[in-house]
């Protein structure tokens, strides 16, 4: 029977292919110059199979509360630095210098900054890695950190808690976000994968919300989203996020993948929890409540 489906697809003039080579995003894929998309990304790296992966769905009603989820230290983020802002064939990545340290919270040590990077979807659909109640947001900024004794990514990635990533979410506003502006006026000049072009002074601080409104957030043990999807990730997730107006979403997909096609949907689908437990700070579990709450209620007034 399998014969036959095979045999009327091809006369059909269907094309049957598959994933190999280097990996790639879903929007990737296309038979002629065929890649391993992210369901087959272990094919890469076995690594990708493994059971503390990222993203994940945050399940609000399921997350448990830390009480040592207390407000982080953040260190020298107000910093003015200048960088070189990269298409790196798979999203547009800055270098951060090793000054800018955050700690507490839970977090088993001090991490320094390295780089940021961001996912989004298409002219600013859908497009966030994580997900919060099965909602994903149009972007996501991870700001990647390292225990602060190490001198490299890849040696801290050989301990199970080597990398810290504090990840960022981001909301579609009237009006455009002018701290984000030395980015997004960048991206038109680099739209081919590997180019990279000087990037303004900024600050860390600039692009994420005040520190009075990051004490509610999200903690849990994962990996790179990306292969070799290393499971030596704390994750920190926050709930506030960045406001950006459609048209400064829109820019980012602009940038290009390799072969010259759009850089859109740039995420990896979410992954299995696999037993693992997500706790929240004490400040996330109001808007939790809040969220139980308005349920309650939508539900109380549908049956009234």
């Amino acid at each position: 029977m399998q014969q036959l489906v095979l045999v009327a697809l091809l006369a059909s003039g269907w094309t049957v292919c598959s994933g190999s080579g280097d990996w790639c995003y879903h929007t990737q894929f296309i038979c002629e110059h065929p890649c391993n998309a992210p369901e087959k990304w272990n094919h890469a790296n076995h690594d990708c199979a493994g059971t503390n992966q990222s993203p994940i769905n945050i399940i609000t009603r399921k997350t448990l509360k830390d009480e040592r989820l207390i407000p982080l230290q953040f260190k020298n983020y107000q910093q003015i630095f200048r960088s070189i802002i990269k298409n790196n064939g798979h999203s547009v990545q800055v270098g951060v210098p090793h000054i800018s340290t955050v700690s507490g919270g839970g977090l088993p040590a001090t991490y320094k900054a390295v780089q940021f990077h961001l996912h989004w979807g298409d002219n600013g659909g859908p497009g966030s890695e994580h997900t919060i109640d099965g909602e994903q947001y149009p972007m996501e900024l991870h700001i990647v950190h390292m225990k602060s004794h190490y001198t490299d990514l890849t040696t801290a990635l050989r301990d199970k808690e080597g990398v810290a990533v504090l990840g960022f979410f981001y909301e579609k506003s009237n009006s455009a976000n002018r701290k984000y502006e030395p980015i997004i006026n960048t991206l038109q000049r680099i739209t081919a994968t590997n180019s990279n072009t000087s990037l303004p002074s900024i600050s860390l601080a600039q692009l994420i919300p005040p520190e009075q409104n990051l004490t509610s957030y999200y903690r849990y043990k994962g990996s790179l989203t990306t292969p070799g999807c290393t499971e030596s990730v704390v994750w920190t997730l926050f709930e506030n996020p960045i406001p950006l107006s459609a048209e400064q979403l829109k820019e980012f997909s602009t940038v290009q993948y390799h072969d010259g096609k759009p850089m859109i949907k740039n995420f990896r689908p979410v992954q299995s929890l696999n037993g693992r437990q997500v706790f929240r700070s004490a400040g996330a579990m109001f808007l939790v409540s809040l969220t139980l709450l308005v349920a309650s209620l939508t539900m109380t007034m549908g049956l009234s």
